[in-house]
């Protein structure tokens, strides 16, 4: 009995034994966030603002500008909420750093600013002024560091840039339609929101306005940097075998029958589900979107959408 019992047992070890040494089984699976960000190359677009940031209280100077982007600051600096909402907009400076002992012993910092009618504002950090001017790039919460929106100006303004969105924004950082992959140059850039601190205001030849808020440094910082709406170069490049027809309909984001799989992708990304099926006359193929859109494909041609 207990013979017939092993058997199994020994042939099932040595057959994961065999499973082990393929090559295959036994190779560890990568993920992405194995993949080092060094190996991809880096493009113009990624290096262009990727040393752009905020000051470090080290370099901050009496007088310095920072503008308030949200009534929240009321929180920020232990004031009523109609304080903050009537400092939303407007431009606060900094003062000083100042250290004293918090209520556990050990050193706090305050920082001290003024706004636009005299007040003076602090806001507590409970970390030793000593540890924060050795620190790196350092936010007040719901402020953006005038400074660096005027370095961010001064390499934009006049640029030729295409776009890779037709997500525009408007001023408030509202959804609004534009066109991607056209040539636009930039008028301004100026102080965003709290989540998006650079505001770049653009025209194209057509004289068509837009915006477009956008977070500085590396392009892995945020989900909407320079790199990821911008383009030194013309996109339509990347793409020769786009039809030239059907490039208006992709650049307002639409489709068309007679496109192609790439045009439908490129006019209005990846779809959520793809599903495929084939009869006797050609394969056929449907995508779903989000947003309620529908393409049927017949041997890779668009032929309907809803």
């Amino acid at each position: 009995m207990k013979l017939r019992v092993l058997l199994p047992a020994v042939a099932t070890a040595a057959l994961l034994q065999g499973c082990f040494f393929t090559g295959v089984e036994s190779t560890p699976k990568i993920t992405a966030s194995e993949v080092k960000r060094s190996e991809v190359p880096l493009t113009r677009e990624d290096t262009f603002l990727a040393r752009v940031a905020e000051r470090p209280l080290s370099m901050w100077y009496e007088g310095m500008p920072f503008v308030v982007t949200d009534a929240r600051v009321s929180r920020v600096f232990g004031i009523e909420e109609s304080e903050g909402a009537a400092l939303a907009g407007r431009t606060i400076r900094f003062v000083e750093a100042t250290e004293s002992l918090g209520v556990t012993g050990s050193g706090v910092t305050d920082l001290i600013f003024t706004t636009h009618d005299g007040r003076r504002l602090a806001y507590r950090i409970n970390r030793p002024k000593s540890t924060l001017l050795t620190g790196a790039a350092l936010t007040v919460p719901f402020t953006i560091q005038q400074d660096m929106v005027e370095r961010v100006d001064s390499l934009m303004r006049g640029q030729r840039l295409y776009t890779l969105t037709g997500l525009w924004r408007s001023d408030e950082d509202t959804p609004q339609r534009g066109l991607k992959f056209v040539a636009v140059s930039i008028d301004s850039v100026s102080s965003g929101n709290s989540l998006f601190p650079l505001k770049v205001a653009f025209h194209t030849a057509d004289s068509i306005s837009g915006r477009l808020f956008i977070y500085p440094g590396a392009t892995d910082s945020a989900p909407r940097t320079f790199a990821t709406v911008f383009s030194f170069s013309d996109p339509w490049v990347r793409y020769p075998a786009v039809n030239p027809e059907m490039r208006e309909s992709i650049s307002r984001g639409e489709v068309e029958p007679g496109m192609t799989g790439l045009e439908c992708r490129l006019a209005l990304g990846a779809p959520k589900e793809v599903s495929r099926g084939a009869n006797q006359s050609y394969l056929r193929e449907t995508w779903s979107y989000e947003d309620g859109h529908y393409l049927l494909f017949e041997d890779g041609v668009l032929v309907y959408a809803r």
